[in-house]
């Protein structure tokens, strides 16, 4: 899988990258993350990307310029499966979309900025816009690197282990039930006697309750 990045801040974003599973993956060859800095498309001397809104307002928009520059480009060398847009206005993020994302072999993620794109740029470039939540950051850099992290790890291989990732909350449309680890009794906080029972059938059972009864507390809408 390869996954283009379009960023105005490459460095905010290498980070998660560098480390556990993403890092790992990328390693395994798994997995290509390219962060294409979007100053690098601009054709005016000063590199910017971002310009007044025409009708007025505060604050600046990134040019549809630099966007469509860098995404012909992309374009040009191989095909994609979907071009990204992270907005506020997107499309709610959720586990499926990821299970579904995953699938893929190339992406493209423009990291929206300031006030926002270019309206041109979602019409004619963007495939698919995504939200990761009801609020704003300052910028989409974090948001892709949300959607990445939960793309990348259910890519098979990623986790050594890869079953626990199958029951992880969200895969099913329940939240995952609780968990514990030695010791078994500590301060007469003790483990449920189901977990050490080694029976495995009952164990499941338990667990699909529990991951139940906490789906309908926590997260009715689910």
């Amino acid at each position: 899988m390869r996954i283009d990045i379009i960023t105005v801040l490459p460095q905010l974003i290498e980070s998660p990258f560098q480390h556990s599973i993403l890092k790992r993956a990328i390693e395994k060859g798994l997995v290509e993350v390219n962060l294409i800095n979007l100053r690098d498309y601009s054709a005016n001397k000063q590199k910017s990307v971002d310009d007044y809104a025409f009708g007025g307002g505060a604050g600046m928009v990134m040019s549809i310029e630099p966007i469509a520059n860098c995404i012909n480009f992309l374009k040009s060398q191989r095909s994609y499966d979907e071009i990204i847009y992270t907005s506020p206005d997107g499309k709610p993020f959720n586990q499926k979309m990821a299970n579904h994302l995953s699938t893929f072999n190339n992406i493209i993620i423009l990291c929206g900025h300031y006030k926002g794109v270019d309206e041109r740029v979602r019409e004619h470039f963007i495939t698919k816009e995504i939200s990761i939540g009801d609020y704003v950051l300052s910028g989409g850099e974090l948001a892709a690197a949300v959607i990445c992290d939960s793309i990348i790890r259910i890519i098979p291989g990623a986790i050594s282990d890869e079953t626990s990732a199958l029951t992880d909350s969200f895969q099913d449309n329940l939240l995952a039930p609780p968990v514990y680890t030695r010791p078994a009794d500590y301060n007469g906080w003790k483990v449920p006697d189901i977990l050490l029972s080694g029976h495995e059938k009952n164990i499941e059972e338990w667990r699909h309750e529990q991951s139940l009864e906490r789906t309908k507390k926590r997260r009715p809408d689910l």
